[in-house]
């Protein structure tokens, strides 16, 4: 699509989209339909009263925060109105004293390594084995999780991402229950996962499984505005009235009614709805599966003619992501993402090396997989079959030398990325999206990390830095380290 016509101010260039005929397989779960929420400006409001307080609780919000505790099972339930990020530092804040050890997936969003710089705390890496047939990163085993209790008997808090950007989910009640034996409390980001455990074709949710601080994005697999999100506290094992003076920290003064208006609408639709929305979107991700299978040389993770049994480091998977490989294809994810956008309106997610990610919700139509299906099948056809590249294994962890605070401390300077070999980060180096970071302040830059690098770049991914000289430069530790 041609990006010259969109221009002027930011709502011209919005409205002159939303009138295009653009497919949204992305994030926000509400795909740009309204459906019939009465959110005018005219509602933006402040805390006048019979409108409640968002950090004092006690009327028509609580009210609402309660229904969000009752449709999913948590003994209490936040608003969010900064999106998840907000909820982690806020949870991890409370559950891990400044300066404790962590256990935590190296594969958590950017917004948990914030949080470590910002309590000075120590990570210690889960790193999941790689998938071998789509390369992305399967499910934190038990096992692993157990390891890393019996080596570090001074953890005070384990972090996971469940499910992760792909879709992919781990056992959280069997994680849940590791961390429970050593009176440790478990907060799972389950930003991508708020729509799990409303109908049999999804997973179970972290709440029902246990965990006891569970986050979630509204926003992106349901019908809720962009920034919305909420945070589920499910056990005694962190204090409420420390959460909540965490989340006032976190979280801004001067809530906007707006989203929380979004967020009631949500609730409700859920509540009233829900097994029928629910049990809709599960028929039409059944619908699309019949659809793809005669595909050849790109391939559905977990849909059409590959199933959840070819990937055994899975525990389980969310079906409403629809990642696309396209290595048996020799094309790279961006080449997916950009055909089908410029030439079937249809926008994705993310793309990311030799995959694509189109993110779906109770919002989309019918017509809306249809139109994705046909758009996969007929480049398909035009495909020749490529010989598939040797399998990439995830980034090995790099050594940490320093952890992310002390590192902050240190002089840095800026070095050629291709001379960085054997020099401390100074900076977090990220992908974006998914916002993992690859690297970050006070680890070892080895070779694999540099090959990693080089490799996202010449496919094509975008990666950031917090200088923004990624991939030429990247800042680095003084020379002492």
């Amino acid at each position: 699509m041609n990006s010259d016509k969109f221009s002027g101010s930011l709502f011209d260039q919005l409205a002159a989209y939303a009138a295009g005929n653009v497919c949204p397989m992305h994030m926000p779960g509400h795909k740009r339909k309204a459906l019939g929420s009465p959110l005018p400006l005219e509602l933006d409001i402040t805390e006048i009263t019979g409108f409640d307080n968002l950090h004092e609780a006690r009327g028509i919000l609580r009210q609402g925060m309660d229904r969000a505790a009752r449709l999913w099972g948590s003994r209490r339930a936040y608003y969010l109105i900064n999106g998840s990020s907000g909820g982690i530092l806020a949870g991890i804040a409370a559950a891990a004293a400044p300066g404790s050890r962590v256990i935590l997936a190296r594969g958590c969003h950017k917004s948990v390594y914030h949080a470590l710089e910002l309590r000075g705390l120590q990570p210690v890496y889960l790193q999941p084995d790689a998938d071998a047939a789509f390369g992305v990163a399967g499910s934190v085993q038990p096992d692993q999780l157990a390891a890393a209790l019996e080596a570090y008997p001074d953890a005070k808090l384990v972090i996971l991402t469940s499910p992760t950007y792909e879709g992919v989910v781990s056992d959280i009640a069997a994680l849940a229950a590791l961390c429970h034996r050593r009176g440790i409390p478990l907060l799972v980001d389950e930003a991508h996962g708020a729509h799990l455990g409303f109908d049999p074709a999804f997973p179970a949710g972290a709440v029902a499984c246990g965990a006891d601080i569970v986050v979630q994005s509204l926003h992106k697999t349901l019908p809720s505005p962009t920034q919305t999100a909420l945070l589920h506290l499910c056990s005694d094992r962190v204090p409420a009235e420390g959460l909540e003076r965490q989340l006032a920290v976190f979280q801004t003064s001067s809530p906007s009614y707006l989203l929380m208006g979004g967020i009631d609408f949500c609730l409700r639709m859920v509540e009233q709805e829900g097994p029928a929305l629910f049990a809709a979107y599960a028929k039409r991700l059944a619908a699309f599966d019949e659809k793809i299978r005669p595909l050849a040389r790109l391939r559905v993770l977990c849909h059409g003619a590959d199933s959840p049994a070819a990937h055994p480091g899975f525990f389980a998977f969310d079906p409403g992501k629809l990642v696309t490989s396209t290595r048996y294809a020799g094309r790279t994810g961006g080449w997916l993402k950009d055909r089908l956008r410029e030439e079937y309106g249809i926008e994705l997610e993310m793309a990311m090396g030799d995959y694509a990610l189109a993110m779906t919700s109770v919002c989309d139509e019918d017509r809306d997989l249809d139109r994705l299906a046909r758009a996969l099948l007929e480049m398909d056809r035009e495909l020749e079959a490529a010989p598939c590249p040797p399998n990439q294994p995830l980034l090995p962890l790099p050594q940490v030398v320093l952890d992310p605070a002390a590192a902050r401390q240190q002089e840095t300077e800026l070095c050629d990325l291709a001379q960085a070999q054997g020099r401390l980060a100074g900076e977090m180096v990220w992908a974006y999206p998914p916002g993992v970071p690859l690297l970050v302040p006070g680890e070892r830059i080895g070779a694999p990390q540099l090959e990693a690098l080089a490799r996202l770049t010449r496919q094509e991914v975008e990666l950031h830095s917090e200088s923004g000289f990624v991939p030429k430069k990247i800042r680095v530790l003084a020379p002492r380290y």
